[in-house]
Parts: structure tokens; sequence; C-alpha cells
């Protein structure tokens, strides 16, 4: 059997360009989606409400879906 999989977009604004720090209150979860077309869609959609903010950044990330 195929593994089954989850997807989320992850984020919010960094405190620099490493990309390893968000700043406290501005982190963001959207999901858990089922397929990936839609993740992107979500992901795409939320980083052109933001496009003004240089230290905003989302993520899709994979991660396996729970088994039972």
């Amino acid at each position: 059997m195929a593994e089954r999989k989850l997807w989320f977009v992850w984020g919010g604004i960094f405190t620099d360009s490493t990309w390893r720090d968000l700043e406290a209150g501005t982190e963001e979860l959207h999901g858990p989606f089922h397929d990936l077309p839609t993740a992107e869609r979500v992901w795409r959609d939320e980083m052109r409400r933001r496009v003004d903010t240089a230290q905003h950044r989302l993520f899709v990330i994979e991660a396996p879906r729970p088994r039972g």
C-alpha cells in the first residue's frame, strides 16, 4: 500500500535572511492538505497577500499521515 501523506503550509515573518527564527506572534500554519496541488495553491495565495513584506516566508512541508 502506498504511504499516505499530508501537506502543511508553515512560516511567518523571520528575524533575518537565515530563515531560522520567526518573530514572535507571526507564526502561520495552514492545513493539513491531502494533496500537494492544494497546498501549493494555498502557499501561492498567502504569499501574494504579503508580497510587500520582505522577511515573510512560507514553506510547503510534507508529513507522513498517521495510520489508523
